[in-house]
């Protein structure tokens, strides 16, 4: 995936409202993921699967993901027969995977349906998924990305302070590097009214090792990207390092004294490269 296509929103939108779907392919996320999963009613299951079905025939305007029914459910092998075929999904987006083996089966499954595995992403949503997480993450190679489903986490967790997922967060940023996985997204935040909190968590988030954020609302889109786009002041500093490194080959130290070796390198390279979605 290049730099300019690197995504950093991914907006969900129920599978059982077409014209919120609609909306939501022209409010400027980089990914919209349609749920058939907990957004919709279970009357309304069968509706959504094949509104999505019908969604899917064409090529939408952005990367659709569709995340999928429970794995270990009746109504998984329903969804993915209805949609894994067609020319207009990106990806399949896995709810709860606790092992590696459930998402090796649903790999093998695809496969034969398909010929070959659409990419695939894992949501990771308990405590064994958690424990599970480099296995997972490294499971097959049609899986494309892990990232957390934190409200679940938390019930299963008990946890009531945000600060009790870090460990879990950091556990999964960890075993998608290890697993040479993009680094994860942050989970929604399910307050579409507090924006100023949504920008704090994404601050929080940046620091952890994340990359961008699943949004349930469009307004949320602008404050997740501006969260995670390099300042200008980080493109500067990122600048001068690959400058200074294009000169001298080696550990190095700049004119402020900051030390610059092959690590501070590849950070700012990354800084730029990413910097490079809004020129």
């Amino acid at each position: 995936m290049t730099a300019r296509t690197t995504p950093l929103t991914w907006l969900y939108a129920p599978g059982d409202r077409p014209h919120v779907v609609a909306k939501a392919l022209v409010a400027g996320a980089d990914v919209v993921v349609v749920d058939l999963e907990d957004a919709v009613a279970p009357d309304r299951k069968d509706y959504a699967r094949a509104a999505t079905a019908e969604l899917l025939t064409d090529s939408p305007p952005v990367p659709v993901h569709v995340r999928v029914n429970a794995l270990d459910g009746p109504l998984a092998p329903r969804d993915l027969e209805a949609i894994a075929m067609l020319p207009g999904l990106s990806g399949l987006r896995l709810p709860k995977v606790s092992s590696p083996s459930q998402l090796i089966r649903i790999a093998h499954r695809l496969t034969s349906l398909t010929g070959d595995a659409p990419a695939l992403y894992a949501l990771l949503e308990t405590a064994l998924a958690v424990e599970h997480a480099h296995a997972i993450a490294s499971a097959h190679p049609s899986l494309r990305g892990i990232s957390l489903g934190e409200a679940d986490l938390r019930a299963d967790l008990g946890v009531r302070e945000d600060a009790g997922l870090d460990w879990s967060r950091s556990r999964v940023v960890v075993a998608a590097r290890a697993a040479g996985l993009p680094p994860p997204p942050q989970s929604v935040h399910p307050d579409i009214r507090d924006l100023e909190a949504l920008a704090a968590s994404c601050t929080h988030g940046r620091a952890l090792g994340f990359l961008g954020r699943a949004a349930i609302h469009p307004r949320q889109l602008p404050i997740i990207e501006r969260a995670y786009l390099p300042t200008t002041h980080e493109i500067e500093e990122a600048e001068t390092i690959v400058k200074a490194a294009t000169r001298d080959q080696g550990a190095q130290a700049l004119p402020d004294g900051r030390f610059v070796d092959a690590a501070v390198v590849a950070t700012a390279q990354r800084t730029l490269s990413l910097a490079n979605r809004c020129r």
